[in-house]
């Protein structure tokens, strides 16, 4: 599974990221682990302790995210709960960029890779359940509904992250999990009760 932001750089000093804590992707992870899970968790740069029983493979880019989940394939279940970059600067620099007077330096952005879709649509090693997370700031199970067709995955698990929710980088986090099929409204828990919750439906739909 994924957890964490990834850092896109400008140049070696500077860098764009998403602003994410990973403590919902670290929790989940040590959550699967609990149950029984072999568990390898590809941990952008987020600052959380390795979680115990996990394998943990840091990395700092989107395409070093992407890499490594393909490299751990195949798996029975793929959560990716990482906030990634959608975006990375074409060209970063080798050193690091100085002010130029008033006018700031024009950057060229090209599109990271889609690791949800990459890995939902895998033509040969797709995960037999692939979890992918949604963080919106507005029309929330709308934009989630649209992302899960889009991407082709399974499960989305959608929540709010407008600054007044506080979750980023918060404790406690209000989810909803989305199928094709059927969405629940989770009541706001703990990240760490969220991950236990999610963690338990995932054993369940492999019990059916």
């Amino acid at each position: 599974m994924t957890s964490g932001p990834t850092h896109e750089p400008i140049d070696p000093v500077r860098y764009i990221a998403n602003r994410s804590s990973g403590k919902q992707g670290h929790a989940i992870a040590a959550a699967l682990a609990k149950l029984g899970a072999d568990v390898t968790l590809v941990a952008g740069p987020c600052g959380q302790p390795d979680p115990t029983g996990v394998k943990t493979i840091h990395v700092e880019s989107a395409r070093e995210m992407l890499e490594a989940c393909q490299a751990a394939l195949p798996l029975d279940i793929g959560v990716f709960a990482a906030a990634v970059a959608d975006w990375r600067v074409d060209q970063a620099g080798t050193q690091k960029m100085k002010k130029n007077g008033d006018v700031p330096p024009s950057l060229a952005l090209v599109e990271n890779p889609d690791i949800l879709k990459t890995i939902s649509r895998h033509a040969t090693a797709r995960p037999a359940l692939v979890v992918g997370f949604a963080a919106e700031t507005e029309n929330v199970l709308d934009y989630a509904r649209a992302k899960l067709a889009r991407k082709g995955c399974d499960w989305i698990v959608a929540n709010d992250v407008s600054p007044a929710t506080g979750i980023m980088g918060g404790d406690r986090n209000t989810v909803h999990l989305i199928s094709a099929t059927a969405h629940e409204d989770w009541p706001e828990l703990s990240k760490l009760d969220v991950a236990a919750r999610l963690a338990a439906r995932i054993a369940d739909h492999f019990k059916t």
